[in-house]
């Protein structure tokens, strides 16, 4: 009998090499969440895949089922989304971050557009971006919300006591009121949590507002490392290009 196979839209998240001449391919697919592949003989110098199968390129590709992983045997380029990217160190690092997020938060063939299609905008973004930073905290904060795990940014993460807050503790769900603030914890400002309330909501210009000269800078940074504490506990680790794009 032979094989089901299907097409489907996709982003490269992750590759290995696999024997002599395979390669493992991890892909982020619009329909099907992410898959894992065997690109064979891709290694080959006579490969019919070409350098379709990198990061940062949306391909059209073709799968057969398999038991453990599927046979990709098909991959045709979209639109390549690397320009901009692979030669600004910010930019490639920041990229590289947001698709690992993707994988992160994806759940094995379950469809999620949302999440494909704002993966292929946040790369959009970040060809030509003069800040990368934000435009990666922007996607992690809107994914986070869609997945139905975005931190309290207003009201008490713990309690619900309605806010603003000037704490924040990611073990707490975001925001805490000062009943539940832990001691020790560091005040934040409320201009802080209401960048990122902004940025999860898609009120990009108005986020953009507050952004601007020395202390936009300032605020953007202080975002930052409240994003990255907050994914890093929601995944239970780090995400490796966040230390990168932090570095």
């Amino acid at each position: 009998m032979a094989r089901p196979s299907f097409r489907d839209r996709a982003l490269v998240v992750g590759t290995h090499d696999f024997g002599e001449a395979d390669r493992i391919v991890v892909l982020l697919t619009r329909t099907h969440g992410v898959v894992r592949t065997v690109a064979k003989g891709v290694r080959r110098s006579t490969s019919r895949f070409g350098s379709r199968l990198q990061p940062f390129v949306i391909i059209d590709v073709q799968l057969y089922q398999g038991k453990n992983l599927h046979s990709l045997t098909g991959a045709d380029t979209v639109e390549f989304l690397a320009h901009g990217i692979i030669d600004d160190y910010a930019r490639y690092t920041a990229a590289a971050a947001a698709l690992q997020a993707a994988r992160r938060f994806s759940v094995s063939d379950e469809q999620d557009p949302y999440l494909f299609d704002q993966s292929c905008h946040t790369l959009r973004r970040m060809q030509d971006t003069a800040n990368p930073q934000v435009v990666l905290d922007t996607f992690l904060l809107q994914i986070m919300n869609h997945e139905g795990v975005a931190p309290s940014l207003f009201d008490c993460g713990n309690c619900g006591a309605a806010g603003p807050h000037h704490a924040f503790v990611p073990a707490a769900g975001g925001a805490v009121c000062g009943s539940c603030r832990p001691p020790g914890t560091k005040n934040v400002a409320t201009a802080v949590l209401r960048l990122m309330w902004l940025l999860a909501h898609g009120q990009e210009d108005a986020a953009g507002e507050l952004l601007v000269g020395e202390e936009g800078t300032a605020l953007g940074g202080a975002m930052h490392q409240l994003v990255d504490a907050y994914v890093t506990y929601q995944l239970g680790g780090p995400l490796r290009a966040l230390r990168l794009v932090e570095d």
